[in-house]
C-alpha cells in the first residue's frame, strides 16, 4: 500500500509512506497513540523511557536552563526542523529563540540550535552514537553532547564540537569525556553535578 505524494497522512496510512517519503507537512497533525520523530520521510516510533533517563535529562535541563545566558533557551523534547523529512526531538536542546515567534513555531529551526544533548537508552544506542550526530553536525549544530550509563550505574557525557573545516564532530579538546561533574565553556558556561542527577 502506498500514499499520494500530495496526501496528508493519516492514523490508518502512516506507516505506509509514499516512494519519496512523508513530509513533516503531511504528518504534524497526526494524533498516535505514542511519540515519534520523522527520519528521512518516515515515522518512527520513540521508545518508552526509563525512571533515571528522565531523572538525567531533566537534571541537564534545569542545569543549563539555570547556567543560560541571553540569547539562549533550553527546552526538553522539542521537535527541530533539520529539512521537510528530517525532524527529530532531541532529549535537550539549547538555541536561539530571537526572531521565532513563541505562540506560532511548530520545530526550531536547526540553524537556531547551538547544542543537542542526547541520553543514550537501549533502544537509542545506534541513534544516539551514529544517526543523530551524524545529522547534527552536518546541520552545522556546534555541540553535541552523548549522556551514558556504564557499567557501575554511573554517568559520562562524551562532549563533542564541531570541527570547522570538515563540519564532522570531534571530542572536546579539553575535556571528551566527563565523569561526576561536567564543566564546560560551550555553549556557554555551566558546570553539572553528574553524581547528584542520579539520586533521589
Amino acid at each position: 500500500m502506498t500514499a499520494h505524494r500530495q496526501g496528508r497522512a493519516t492514523e490508518e496510512t502512516w506507516m505506509f509512506p509514499p516512494a519519496d517519503g512523508w513530509t513533516f507537512d503531511q504528518v504534524k497533525h497526526l494524533e498516535l497513540p505514542f511519540d515519534w520523530e520523522l527520519v528521512d520521510g518516515v515515522v518512527v516510533v520513540r521508545g518508552q523511557t526509563r525512571f533515571w533517563h528522565n531523572r538525567v535529562r531533566d537534571g541537564i535541563a534545569d542545569a543549563l536552563k539555570a547556567a543560560r545566558c541571553e540569547p539562549y533557551s533550553v527546552v526538553l523534547e522539542q521537535c527541530v526542523m533539520v529539512d521537510d523529512q528530517n525532524v527529530p526531538k532531541p532529549d535537550v536542546i539549547v538555541f536561539d529563540p530571537r526572531g521565532l515567534d513563541f505562540f506560532e513555531v511548530e520545530c526550531v529551526p536547526v540553524d537556531r540550535v547551538s547544542l543537542v544533548v542526547e541520553v543514550v537508552s537501549p533502544g537509542s544506542r545506534q541513534d544516539d552514537r551514529v544517526r543523530k550526530p551524524a545529522l547534527f553536525a552536518e546541520a552545522e549544530v556546534a555541540c553535541y553532547w552523548r549522556v551514558e550509563r556504564d557499567r557501575d550505574n554511573h554517568l559520562a557525557v562524551h562532549e563533542y564540537w564541531q570541527h570547522a573545516e570538515t563540519r564532522a564532530y570531534i571530542p572536546a579538546p579539553m575535556h571528551p569525556v566527563h565523569h561526576d561533574k561536567l564543566s564546560t565553556e560551550l555553549p556557554f558556561p555551566v558546570e553539572i553535578d553528574l553524581a547528584a542527577l542520579l539520586e533521589f
